[in-house]
């Protein structure tokens, strides 16, 4: 693990036993549910309790949605990345693996370690819980990845917080 500029060593990482020892006194982390369409973005409090929904990116150039994800990172504080790893139901990695993969890659340089979580039916969980308080279709479409996202990072800090060890 090299260092970085910020001083922190950074990593990439599935476990999250390895990214809570590159965090050890907690803060904010970001989670990502990153489609071909769109990046769906949640936040959780300083000490891995709550994660929230967020906004949702229209996907661009990826040098101008790094640029904002890099925005909101530097004025929320955000310490880490958890970013939503689809598997297939086996287990196994597809090509949309591979493309979850590059965007950390991508991402590496901000400096910051990223946790790979697997994100296997926070879709669907998100569109149920968003069907359950009664969103219409078009406000659900508009929600659901950050809503996912939201879902893939409170599985994440769960984790963290030591709850799924």
């Amino acid at each position: 693990m090299g260092e970085t500029a910020r001083g922190r060593s950074q990593v990439i990482t599935q476990s999250a036993l390895i990214m809570r020892d590159e965090l050890p006194e907690g803060g904010v982390l970001m989670g990502l549910d990153t489609g071909t369409k769109t990046i769906g973005i949640a936040l959780c409090d300083r000490d891995w309790r709550f994660a929230t929904a967020g906004k949702t990116l229209q996907r661009g150039k990826f040098t101008a949605d790094k640029a904002k994800l890099q925005a909101l990172i530097e004025e929320r504080g955000v310490v880490g990345l958890v970013i939503g790893l689809p598997l297939n139901m086996d287990g196994s990695e597809s090509p949309r693996s591979q493309g979850a993969r590059a965007i950390a890659r991508n991402l590496e340089d901000l400096g910051l370690p990223i946790l790979l979580w697997d994100e296997r039916w926070t879709t669907q969980a998100a569109e149920r819980a968003l069907i359950e308080q009664d969103f219409s279709r078009a406000k659900r479409a508009e929600r659901i990845d950050s809503h996912a996202a939201a879902l893939i990072l409170q599985g994440a800090i769960d984790a963290l917080a030591g709850s799924a060890f």
